[in-house]
């Protein structure tokens, strides 16, 4: 699978568990990648994604919380699934994934939210992103600093 097609899964999974509040989001997930992917996925890609659903569930709070505060009359509680899990996972990679560099978080956010979001969807991530970077900008500039590159986006 390539970088943009983890991610894609990542996404589903986070969209997928939000809707099964009461169920352990492991066994969700282990239960989505039965079902979905019937083996056709490497046992790497598959715990690249779990392990990575799960630290952004743990962090879900979190996330929201500086969502939140940026977010001028569309509290997470009011957005749509689609939207709010795919800044949540972009948030998550700007903030705790170091390989992932801020500009293609962003990037990959805008084009998962045009596939999966509403039409106003790119636009709404693509600000929510911009403001949350701008209270971020020395973070930000360090990362993008250290010259990490993604493959296969």
């Amino acid at each position: 699978m390539t970088r943009h097609e983890l991610r894609e899964q990542t996404f589903k999974m986070l969209f997928g568990i939000d809707f099964h509040t009461g169920e352990d989001p492991k066994e969700a997930l282990l239960n989505y990648m039965e079902v979905s992917f019937d083996g056709k996925i490497q046992d790497q890609e598959r715990n690249e994604i779990i392990e990575k659903v799960l630290k952004i569930h743990e962090k879900k709070e979190e996330l929201d919380q500086l969502i939140d505060g940026v977010a001028e009359g569309w509290k997470t509680g009011r957005m749509g699934k689609a939207e709010l899990n795919i800044l949540r996972l972009a948030l998550y990679e700007i903030r705790y994934d170091p390989v992932v560099p801020v500009k293609v978080a962003i990037n990959e956010a805008v084009e998962l939210s045009k596939e999966y979001g509403s039409a106003e969807a790119p636009a709404f991530v693509n600000g929510i992103l911009a403001k949350l970077i701008d209270q971020r900008a020395p973070v930000a500039a360090q990362k993008e600093g250290e010259g990490s590159q993604e493959a296969g986006c």
